[in-house]
């Protein structure tokens, strides 16, 4: 009988709570900003382990905030290592997550087919009451 859940995808959980609380706390970095770890991928084996995060405010300097994580990762993987009982702490590997983003320019695309509609909708009933 399958588990509900598979130990990779408790595991992967367990590692989105430590490291959002190990960024937030331990990365000393100005330049980094609010970070929120909205995924964690781990391989089956817990070899690897990819980070999916998202950066509050303006989208500028990813790659220089990712570089910041990325550089930061041995010693996440060495905090994590104490927190976690685990035999073998994965590797981390620091992803840009998108789907904010995308979620941000569809809510854009709804609000202005809405305005569109309602200017269309208002223009209509003065059009029919001539």
């Amino acid at each position: 009988m399958p588990k509900d859940f598979s130990r990779t995808l408790r595991v992967a959980e367990q590692l989105r709570q430590e490291l959002s609380e190990l960024i937030r706390d331990e990365v000393k970095d100005p330049r980094l900003g609010p970070v929120t770890v909205t995924e964690v991928k781990v391989a089956r084996d817990l070899s690897h382990g990819t980070v999916f995060v998202s950066f509050l405010g303006r989208v500028d300097g990813i790659e220089e905030k990712l570089a910041i994580l990325q550089h930061a990762a041995r010693l996440l993987q060495g905090f994590l290592g104490r927190r976690l009982h685990l035999r073998a702490i994965p590797h981390l590997h620091f992803q840009y997550d998108e789907v904010l983003d995308h979620g941000q320019r569809m809510d854009a695309l709804i609000a202005e087919a809405r305005a569109a509609d309602e200017q269309r909708a208002d223009g209509s009933d003065g059009a029919d009451a001539s």
